[in-house]
């Protein structure tokens, strides 16, 4: 056994020395070459979880976050997502973090899903984009959350093209991280991608007759 200071001294140079390299030349990078576009997809749980995270990391470090969640409204009385519950504390304690949920309610009375898109449905989708855009265009957030923006593509919500334009965008005004999640890619999105996480599901509690739990899965 040896002391923390001999073992932090031991060991690993290749990948110390690597480390270093990287923290040297990433301080040699443009302000506008610093943040990165990162994507959470995957048909297995935990994007929305993984991006909630991120908040709270940001958050804790002294950051300034905006959410804007794709098709995740409700009627206005029954809250399908109890993190916003906890987003909404921390803004009360002066925490700078500014959230919008749009889209219309899915949830029908007997608890199951609504899947059919509706023209309200498309309204609400249309505001998420607006929301988005001006966000990225004042750039006053250092972290920029789209939950389910990739989603709204997949389920014809909006165009591939639309969620492009904002990337773009966010390419021409670099200024802040950028965060999508959604289920699948299509093709030429991976490439404009700096980080790229798939949830892939290998088993589900689901499967085997356990519904979605309030705390757990919303």
């Amino acid at each position: 056994m040896v002391k923390i200071e001999e073992a932090s001294k031991a060991g690993g140079s290749r990948y110390k020395e690597k480390i270093k390299k990287t923290i040297e030349g990433y301080k040699k990078l443009l302000p506008e070459d610093m943040h990165c576009f990162h994507i959470y997809y995957g048909y297995g749980k935990g994007k929305t979880t993984c991006v909630m995270g991120l908040i709270m990391r940001a958050l804790g470090a002294g950051l300034r976050v905006r959410l804007v969640q794709f098709d995740k409204g409700y009627e206005g009385t029954n809250e399908h997502y109890s993190e916003l519950n906890t987003l909404r504390k921390l803004k009360e304690a002066g925490y700078d973090i500014e959230f919008y949920s749009t889209g219309c309610e899915r949830m029908n009375e007997d608890g199951t899903f609504r899947f059919k898109n509706s023209e309200e449905d498309f309204k609400e989708a249309k505001r998420a984009l607006e929301i988005a855009g001006n966000l990225i265009k004042k750039a006053e957030q250092d972290l920029l959350i789209l939950d389910e923006g990739i989603a709204a593509v997949v389920y014809h919500l909006i165009e591939k093209e639309e969620i492009e334009k904002l990337i773009t965008l966010w390419e021409k005004n670099k200024k802040f991280e950028l965060v999508m999640t959604g289920h699948k890619l299509w093709d030429g999105l991976e490439e404009r991608a700096d980080l790229i996480t798939e949830m892939r599901k290998v088993k589900h509690y689901f499967d085997k007759g356990i519904p979605i739990r309030t705390g757990i899965d919303f």
